[in-house]
């Protein structure tokens, strides 16, 4: 039997093991999908000498980087964004690809009005790596939020009235208020959120964050990640079976 699966750090909650394991059952595939949490990312090499008939894999946080070392090649959109976040196990050979970035950009589409031009993104990991990239594909100008500031990089204390006006879609990358720390959300200026605001929260995980109850208080338009997830999915299995 044809065997998948995901590689990620206290991955319990995970979206990728429910959605395969029933698109499987609905649609009589015979696979299954296993959870592979690992605490060190050395242990990956054992995971492929000890799955028989493993053909992909998804790769969540906190490996979506780390991983590229371990890969013997990457398609050039994964190359480009410096994340992976699927792999195809090709024989002997593990390919890296970045679907994270057409789940993104496919799931923003649908909210995007003419004066949404320019960006924040939350968070610096492997996912605000693909949604830059998502965003340069869609002309949007975006600029990165972290914990200290850096090139193409303002702190969350940058963060000033004329900003948050200046940037209508704000995107949060970082795991902060993901199921059980719900209570938690990233630190910007709510106050200065108004209806012109797009809100995307990546985290899917309660289905309404802290994030998104406090921006659509101020009547920002907000959505979860969820989408995000289910096409990104696809793409992956379509990528496992090309």
């Amino acid at each position: 039997m044809k065997t998948f699966g995901l590689l990620g750090k206290n991955i319990s909650y995970s979206f990728s093991k429910t959605y395969f394991t029933e698109k499987f059952k609905k649609e009589k595939i015979e696979a299954e999908y296993h959870n592979f949490d690992l605490i060190n990312l050395k242990e990956f090499r054992d995971v492929i000498k000890e799955t028989p008939n493993l053909q992909g894999l998804n790769v969540t946080i906190p490996y979506k980087q780390e991983i590229i070392s371990y890969l013997d090649d990457l398609a050039p959109e994964a190359k480009e964004i410096g994340a992976v976040n699927t792999i195809k196990v090709n024989g002997n050979r593990l390919i890296g690809y970045n679907t994270d970035y057409i789940g993104f950009l496919e799931s923003l589409k649908p909210f995007l009005k003419p004066h949404h031009k320019k960006a924040l993104i939350l968070g610096t990991g492997g996912a605000s790596k693909a949604v830059a990239y998502s965003l340069q594909k869609l002309d949007i100008v975006y600029k990165f939020v972290s914990r200290t500031a850096g090139e193409n990089k303002w702190s969350y204390e940058d963060l000033s009235e004329e900003i948050i006006n200046d940037h209508s879609i704000i995107i949060n990358t970082t795991p902060l208020g993901t199921f059980p720390d719900t209570e938690k959300y990233p630190d910007i200026p709510y106050k200065y959120l108004n209806e012109e605001h797009l809100v995307y929260d990546l985290i899917y995980n309660p289905n309404i964050t802290k994030l998104m109850a406090m921006a659509k208080k101020q009547g920002a338009t907000v959505t979860n990640g969820l989408k995000m997830l289910e096409l990104q999915a696809e793409s992956a299995w379509k990528i496992w079976n090309k």
